[in-house]
């Protein structure tokens, strides 16, 4: 007979273990399968760890500069790259074992370990046991890419989660893809000593981002002794005595690069395909995301879809907000909707990448009457003594109503100063809230007020751009 609960969840990442325990509170029996690792990627291999060796190559790399600063070493900077993957081991492993811990100890909930998959929309196995529920919650997360290339299958490729497994420096790391996982790795393996080549099919690093972002970016990672090869195709791989080969179809650059490693960084994909979807009648895209209306519920009714397989987001911030929404309107009588949330998010190079809202090349397509305002960080105070000038940060807003559309704030501390111009775009308050705000000085986030009393409307600023680079 199967064992009946009142829901079962499939997955422990981001959105999983707090909608057990607002299920619970609420007086629910509840069901937590996870298939390994707790925590999902956020705590195992991705934000978690990577940040944690993002930290390490920064304090190599601040040492490096330590002169700059009037600091005399009295030895050339190493990395131990066995003690960097110890630290980030103990890290994440105290994350995952808390998750863990935590879950085990909840009232009114048992965890299951092992392959769940659908028997039908209301049945759920995992190995032997059959679990029933009237609400059954997929949180099964993602997983790298892997294209079909030729060669790829004679050489040993990495991908986000088998690099948290290396303790060594790569001489020579290949990176195909230019986009937030590629960029990230690529600097952080630059500062711990390898040879960096990324190659980017497209024409720009990350092509969701305003060309100026991209253009900033390139400039930062080439500054550091990066190689970047743009509209570089890979068609390709081979081995050689010393690691691989990759064959690239590109305008300029040498049509092969060598190196130790490969990582490849093109993309993420749900892990929906062995759940069984069809036995419940689950509708998946044509990528394998499973479609879900504005409160995160699935084509069957009483099964909903959270977190990155839902294609909604695909951070850990996104997948927790997926939790509380789904909360809220089961428990809570508040129906409140993924539209109601503003994009944002950050990339964690150095510096890093703050941004909320829309885009410049968004609002243009809008159509919309906008202004613009922009600042570079060699003109804030707080960055020139912190030695970290790399950067700008820029605001847009609606001309009509003042309220602001998007932002983005690339440069020291900017995945922080971001949330200051986020919450008042959640407020839906005009922009000349938070520009009479005092701000604390010296910070980074004083001269966002600045900024925002330098507006200009949005087409003339392009007007101008237009003609410099003409020569007018």
């Amino acid at each position: 007979m199967p064992i009946a609960y009142d829901a079962i969840i499939i997955g422990t990442g981001q959105a999983g273990p707090f909608l057990a325990q607002r299920l619970t509170s609420a007086g629910m029996k509840v069901a937590i399968i996870e298939r390994k690792w707790f925590g999902g990627t956020c705590v195992n291999t991705g934000c978690i760890p990577t940040k944690t060796m993002v930290a390490s190559a920064y304090a190599a790399h601040l040492a490096r500069r330590a002169v700059d600063f009037g600091v005399m070493l009295a030895a050339d900077v190493k990395v131990d790259m066995r003690r960097v993957k110890a630290r980030k081991d103990e890290i994440s492993g105290r994350s995952r074992t808390g998750v863990e811990a935590w879950l085990r100890g909840m009232a009114n909930c048992t965890v299951y370990q092992g392959h769940a998959r659908f028997e039908s929309a209301g049945e759920v196995s995992v190995g032997a046991e059959r679990l029933t529920a009237e609400r059954i919650f997929i949180n099964v997360g993602g997983r790298a890419v892997v294209p079909r290339l030729p060669g790829l299958d004679q050489i040993e490729y990495l991908t986000n989660s088998s690099m948290m497994e290396l303790s060594f420096v790569p001489k020579h790391l290949i990176i195909v893809g230019g986009s937030y996982i590629g960029l990230e790795f690529g600097q952080m393996y630059r500062r711990f000593g390898s040879e960096v080549t990324i190659l980017e099919m497209g024409p720009q690093l990350i092509q969701r981002e305003d060309e100026d972002v991209s253009v900033t970016i390139l400039e930062i990672l080439e500054g550091e002794g990066i190689q970047i090869r743009r509209n570089a195709k890979c068609i390709g791989f081979s081995k050689t005595i010393d690691g691989v080969a990759a064959r690239v179809d590109c305008v300029d650059g040498a049509p092969e690069v060598t190196g130790t490693q490969v990582l490849l960084a093109v993309g993420r994909r749900p892990n929906t395909d062995d759940l069984g979807l069809e036995n419940a009648g689950i509708a998946v895209d044509a990528w394998g995301y499973i479609p879900v209306d504005d409160q995160l519920r699935t084509s069957v009714p009483g099964i909903w879809a959270l977190g990155d397989c839902n294609g909604k987001g695909g951070f850990t911030h996104t997948s927790f907000n997926d939790s509380e929404i789904v909360a809220a309107n089961l428990l809570d009588h508040d129906p409140r909707r993924v539209s109601d949330r503003i994009p944002a998010y950050a990339l964690y190079i150095d510096p890093p990448l703050g941004r909320a809202g829309l885009t410049e090349a968004e609002v243009v397509r809008t159509g919309r009457p906008a202004l613009i305002g922009k600042r570079p960080m060699t003109r804030v105070g707080r960055a020139v003594e912190k030695g970290e000038t790399q950067g700008f940060m820029k605001v847009l807003v609606d001309r009509l109503t003042n309220e602001i559309l998007g932002a983005c704030v690339l440069g020291t501390g900017g995945d922080e100063v971001i949330h200051s111009i986020l919450d008042v775009m959640y407020a839906k308050v005009p922009y000349t809230v938070i520009q009479r705000a005092m701000h604390i000085h010296p910070t980074v986030s004083e001269l966002v007020p600045t900024m925002l009393g330098e507006l200009e409307p949005l087409g003339r600023r392009e007007d101008a751009s237009i003609a410099r680079r003409s020569g007018k």
